[in-house]
């Protein structure tokens, strides 16, 4: 099977071509980032107006890198849901049609859970069954994973997502958008143990998790380390910085080990956007391996938003027949809980 996989989420345009037989053959993204930067935040409307802008330019990218042509497809991914209502009718819209003009399926993709199988594009990738912790800037999650479809939600974020945590305190700092990004490349410069932050609900049983507390306490240390001035010295942003990133990482570490003993398994599997964070990292895999787990990560570039993980989880689902050619209907569902995705057939 040869499947294309779109991508149209939020604020990042992902097209990828999958082989079921020779892997991923190619990959492209537009990022946004330039778009919203002035508005220090995604606008809706704009996001889908530049999905439609760009869509067909990078589908001519995408078969021309490959060296294959469009008739060669025999099925379309497309995201869904969750996501932005306008951007994810624009990606759906778009595989629909030229699912219907090839006469092919197309399928509906749920974001998250192409977050969840991204690590599975890898040379080394997980064997089921694993814990998965999908950390974003709209979901934090621990999920208990047997299968494809095959999901139970272990605990979840009670406020803010720890993407949507960075961001904030990312503006707290003064530091442009992408918050998330810049807070960690300033975390970086810093002292992450001159500042001790909460690790919020570390203290009570359960696997929910809370950090819209780290976002108001950095808000009170900046304005205490301030003094007469509109923002504290370099130095001290930076600290401050650190010591949040390093308060999430530790949190969501902590989290991780309860979940992995509390379903009896070894394999922990972290994906979405801040996933790519090198600090979380670190302090996962330094957890893990106190405890003999494995940890798998996606490559930086298929942490983010993206296409590949799309074609990679469409083709999961077209392969147990998951669509046909005549399902016309173009169905996307801004929220979508995971759980509520139907099981696939393990042997496809």
């Amino acid at each position: 099977m040869l499947v294309l996989g779109i991508e149209s989420s939020c604020d990042e345009t992902g097209l990828a071509l999958y082989c079921s037989e020779r892997g991923l053959l190619a990959h492209n993204i537009y990022s946004q980032v330039k778009l919203h930067k002035a508005f220090g935040g995604v606008v809706p409307e704009l996001a889908s107006r530049d999905h439609a802008r760009k869509l067909l330019p990078l589908l001519g990218e995408l078969f021309a890198s490959a060296g294959v042509d469009q008739r060669e497809l025999t099925g379309i991914a497309y995201t869904a849901g969750p996501g932005l209502m306008g951007a994810l009718l624009v990606g759906a819209s778009f595989a629909k049609s030229l699912a219907w003009t090839l006469g092919i399926p197309a399928v509906g993709v749920h974001h998250m859970e192409g977050h969840l199988l991204a690590p599975m594009l890898e040379a080394q990738p997980p064997a089921f069954p694993f814990v998965a912790l999908l950390v974003s800037g709209g979901h934090t999650q621990l999920v208990a994973v047997e299968g494809v479809g095959r999901y139970q939600t272990l605990g979840e974020s009670v406020d803010d997502a720890a993407g949507e945590a960075f961001d904030k305190t990312a503006k707290l700092l003064d530091l442009d958008y992408p918050g998330g990004p810049n807070l960690a490349a300033l975390a970086e410069r810093g002292d992450s143990r001159r500042f001790v932050f909460p690790r919020p609900m570390t203290d009570r049983p359960g696997l929910d998790f809370s950090f819209s507390g780290l976002k108001t306490f950095a808000r009170n240390l900046i304005a205490a380390e301030r003094g007469e001035q509109p923002l504290p010295s370099p130095q001290t942003m930076a600290d401050i910085a650190a010591g949040f990133e390093l308060a999430v990482a530790e949190t969501l570490a902590i989290k991780c080990r309860r979940a992995l003993a509390q379903v009896a398994m070894e394999r922990l599997v972290i994906a979405g956007g801040v996933s790519a964070n090198a600090t979380l990292r670190r302090v996962l895999g330094a957890a893990l391996e106190k405890i003999g787990g494995q940890l798998y990560c996606a490559r930086h570039e298929f942490c983010t938003d993206n296409g590949a993980m799309i074609a990679y989880a469409g083709w999961r689902r077209l392969a147990a027949g998951g669509a046909s050619a005549e399902q016309l209907a173009v169905e996307v569902r801004p929220r979508w809980p995971l759980d509520e995705l139907p099981p696939i057939n393990e042997s496809a």
